[in-house]
């Protein structure tokens, strides 16, 4: 653990945001180099950082395993979200620092990078032990947050690269710390820009107000037709009543985990499980338009928002995309201009927690978890790169599992992980990649 610590710092320090405008490349390419040296340090074969199509690098190794043994596939990503308001940290966000609480924090800590980590303390707990004794395949992936699908089109590609015959995916996490969890579902995902045009040109407030066409009053009230009067999406044609069927989510729990302001209501019906993990759910995610400060009154000639949708398992994110952009089309007052363009998508993710692999993963993480059970929830995220994965290899058992509990505060500042939790799943994957190896043998 103290080395992971050190690695896990040197990981963090790297600024790899996947979006040039914001962080240099440069930053990206430094953390991908750093995954790949430690995959040669750990003995893997065929170490390469690939060029994919959306302009980043997915790292790739193959560690063989004994002759005959089952191939595992480790999937982490080293690209992070942007750190937001970086004085709102207690620390520097890519400064990996140890809290009061021994929690480590620093962008990326859980989402994903200490997720890679757990990949490497896995493999070392097992050479320590006797040797790995399947074959691994690791795919560190560089733009899992843009979602822009590069490592997605360059699997379709290359399709034998990423075969294998159980996919760990280590970009989930526990329910609650402490709490062995495995994700049996994920939520789709799509970005829209929407674009609203009514003037050539800004004017006068005084002059015009009253009777021009305000493109900002326009597109805030197009984005409010997404939501009902209790809180609900609404996109006309789009099914929103759909039920969770499993592990619930106490609403006391989820305001303590979002950090909901006392007095302050929850949006939408039906309990939270199904609000974030079974029915779409849309948010405004940015909005172009003056400042506060610095603001002149002015009639705005054009306004811009970013908009995200996440589609539950069980609805097409393509057909989502059509309703969404037909439906802000048409709620667009004064006959305003209005232009909708997709920024990324992936479909939603559900697991066959039936399987095998699923069986001697419950195994290891009781025994990880000191004889707690394994459970079994729904994540309201999206990880693309999964149902890629399932079309290519339908055969293949695909597991979720990581490191973000609700603690862990992923996407938000004062990102961290516990490194108990670290020390824990590492030992669970361990543990399971030895019993998935017995149990190939024996079938």
């Amino acid at each position: 653990m103290p080395r992971a610590r050190d690695e896990l710092a040197e990981l963090v320090a790297f600024r790899s945001v996947a979006d040039p405008q914001q962080f240099p490349r440069s930053e990206c390419e430094g953390a991908a180099t750093w995954v790949a040296d430690a995959l040669r340090a750990e003995g893997f074969e065929d170490v390469a950082a690939l060029d994919t199509p959306d302009g980043t690098q997915s790292v790739y190794g193959f560690l063989p395993g004994p002759e005959g043994a089952p191939t595992v596939l480790l999937y982490a990503h080293y690209d992070v979200q942007p750190p937001l308001d970086e004085s709102a940290w207690r620390t520097p966000p890519f400064e990996m620092t140890e809290g009061p609480d021994g929690r480590w924090y620093g962008r990326g800590t859980a989402d994903c990078k200490g997720g890679f980590v757990m990949h490497l303390l896995a493999l070392r707990a097992l050479k320590a032990n006797g040797g790995v004794p399947v074959s691994v395949k690791v795919i560190v992936e560089g733009s899992e947050e843009q979602g822009t699908s590069g490592l997605e089109q360059y699997a379709e590609a290359h399709p034998e690269l990423l075969r294998a015959d159980t996919i760990v995916i280590g970009d989930t996490g526990n329910f609650r710390r402490g709490l062995p969890t495995v994700t049996a579902t994920l939520r789709g995902m799509a970005v829209v820009h929407i674009t609203v045009d009514t003037l050539e040109g800004n004017l006068h407030s005084g002059q015009f107000g009253g009777a021009a066409p305000d493109a900002l009053a326009a597109l805030i009230r197009t984005l409010d037709s997404l939501r009902d009067e209790a809180g609900d999406t609404v996109i006309d044609g789009l099914a929103t009543g759909e039920r969770w069927e499993g592990l619930g989510y106490p609403e006391e729990e989820f305001r303590s985990d979002a950090k909901v302001l006392d007095g302050v209501e929850l949006p939408g019906s039906g309990t939270v499980a199904d609000r974030v993990w079974a029915r779409p759910a849309v948010t405004v995610l940015g909005i172009d338009c003056p400042p506060v400060v610095g603001a002149t009154p002015s009639v705005q000639a054009r306004a811009r928002a970013s908009v995200s949708l996440r589609v539950p398992p069980g609805m097409d994110t393509t057909e989502a995309i059509e309703l969404l952009t037909a439906h802000l089309e048409a709620h667009v007052p004064w006959n305003a201009r209005v232009a909708v363009q997709v920024m990324g998508q992936g479909q939603p993710f559900s697991a066959d927690t039936t399987s095998p692999a699923y069986t001697a993963m419950a195994t290891a993480l009781r025994t990880a978890y000191d004889g707690q059970e394994m459970q079994t929830a729904g994540m309201g995220g999206s990880i693309p790169l999964c149902n890629t994965l399932a079309a290519l290899y339908p055969e293949a058992e695909i597991l979720l599992i990581g490191l973000s509990e609700p603690e862990a505060q992923i996407h938000a500042v004062n990102e961290s992980v516990d490194p108990e939790e670290l020390e824990r799943m590492s030992v669970a994957e361990a543990l399971f990649l030895r019993a998935y190896s017995g149990h190939a043998a024996d079938a």
